[in-house]
């Protein structure tokens, strides 16, 4: 059985191809600048070199016609013909109150998330465009939506509902909705694992650290709380978002300088975090090594958004009553150990307290790693995420009539003895460049590798 995934972005189409009886990835990759010139899409086979194919995608349909071409390219391709896929799984952003799990898309559903997509504007809308392009392609495989909503659907009222008008949300379901909810869902899952543990009596505190960030509070097993709210601007720093702020200064900004309401929303969600601050940078990479050289708005929004990551430790903590771990995931979160340093520094009180040539070390999105100090209390952790897998296996089991909550599944990835083949051989790779990485590699309780 062969599934396709699909995670079309405002301006991207990442996708992957998973041979389900063989248990590993075909082939990964993602077609870059979509709609705005200058396209490429830069395609990985397993245990062959990435190359990089330059190619016009004025829209998502041309984006997803190039991915299928290169599927079944005879040079860069790993299926014969198209028909061999069995199944799409897409991710969808926002669901609203009405997906708490995985759905097979019909005009209904498709319909549902027309209606909400003002909700998650940056991503809705491209999500839709690529579920669309896809179904015209490829009209007669099934296509599942996986909703990053759906993971918070445990939250309780105390946490989800907010202090206004009820009737908002009796009429408008205006209420926390939290996002990234695939990664955070494998993270807490390979967390259980990596803690020996049973899935549902973890505490866990989940950095979801990218473009985008989150911070998830998950007790006993399930979502607790979330920084993102309503929609994804809510929460913590991050590189176009304004996060966490005075909602009254949107209002007195929006009178100051004629803005309307389209124009201050665009603003918070496109012109504010890092770049807000720094004036040019979004990357993490370019605001470090421009704190390094002395670069002071840089060095400001490093301590803004650390703090922020530490506010947010420290909050759910308390909410938890008690925490087995601390999670970093997403591209930040993995690679950037000079944010992880810093917004955990001085955390020792808490009984946590990471090793600093492990935290040094952990930067790969190839393999687990375990970057807390021989006397910490609390276990910190660097799992590389894999929404793409937890697509797959919603996928086969909606197709299989098999599939229900998390809370009622049981994932192949929860399994100790659990590997990811194309990651196994990128990591001993990079393990004979820096034979060093495996000291921060993570131990499953049990197991000797």
């Amino acid at each position: 059985m062969k599934i396709l995934t699909l995670n079309c972005g405002s301006s991207s189409a990442k996708y992957m191809v998973y041979d389900w009886d063989a248990r590993e990835i075909m082939c990964k990759g993602i077609v870059e600048r979509v709609t705005i010139g200058g396209s490429f899409c830069e395609h990985e086979v397993t245990g062959r070199d990435k190359v990089k194919i330059e190619r016009e995608c004025p829209t998502h349909k041309e984006a997803v016609n190039l991915i299928l071409e290169l599927l079944v390219s005879p040079e860069y391709g790993v299926l014969k013909d198209v028909k061999e896929i069995n199944a799409v799984g897409h991710r969808v952003v926002h669901g609203g109150e009405k997906f708490n799990k995985s759905v097979i898309i019909d005009d209904g559903v498709l319909q549902v998330f027309k209606e909400i997509q003002d909700l998650a504007p940056l991503h809705n809308p491209a999500n839709i465009l690529g579920i669309e392009a896809a179904r015209s392609i490829l009209p007669d495989v099934p296509h599942m939506a996986v909703m990053d909503t759906a993971w918070h659907q445990t939250m309780k009222p105390p946490q989800f509902m907010y202090a206004v008008p009820y009737e908002w949300y009796e009429k408008h379901k205006i209420r926390r909705y939290g996002f990234h909810g695939t990664s955070l869902l494998y993270v807490a899952k390979r967390a259980a694992v990596l803690l020996g543990k049973d899935p549902f009596e973890v505490n866990l505190i989940s950095l979801h650290i990218g473009n985008g960030v989150s911070a998830n509070a998950v007790k006993k097993g399930v979502s607790f709380d979330t920084s993102m709210g309503f929609t994804p601007l809510e929460g913590l720093v991050m590189g176009t978002r304004a996060g966490d702020h005075d909602p009254a200064l949107d209002f007195y900004m929006m009178q100051k300088l004629g803005l309307s309401p389209k124009e201050i929303d665009n603003i918070l969600n496109k012109k504010c975090g890092l770049l807000g601050i720094t004036g040019k940078y979004t990357d993490r990479r370019d605001v470090l090594k421009a704190m390094k050289e002395g670069d002071e708005r840089a060095k400001l929004a490093f301590e803004m958004e650390c703090y922020r990551i530490k506010k947010y430790i420290g909050a759910y903590a308390a909410a938890l009553g008690g925490v087995d771990a601390i999670v970093w995931t997403a591209g930040v979160g993995e690679m950037a150990a000079d944010i992880r340093a810093r917004a955990m520094e001085g955390l020792e009180f808490m009984g946590i307290k990471f090793d600093p040539e492990k935290n040094r070390l952990a930067r790969t999105r190839n393999s687990e790693s375990d970057i807390s100090a021989a006397d910490s209390k609390v276990k910190i952790f660097v799992i590389p995420t894999d929404e793409e897998l937890v697509f797959v296996e919603d996928v086969v089991a909606l197709l299989e009539n098999r599939y229900d909550v998390h809370t009622n599944f049981k994932y192949s990835f929860q399994d100790p003895a659990y590997r990811n083949k194309m990651r196994d051989e990128q990591f001993a790779k990079e393990l004979q460049k820096n034979p060093d990485l495996i000291k921060a590699k993570a131990k499953i309780p049990g197991q000797t590798d």
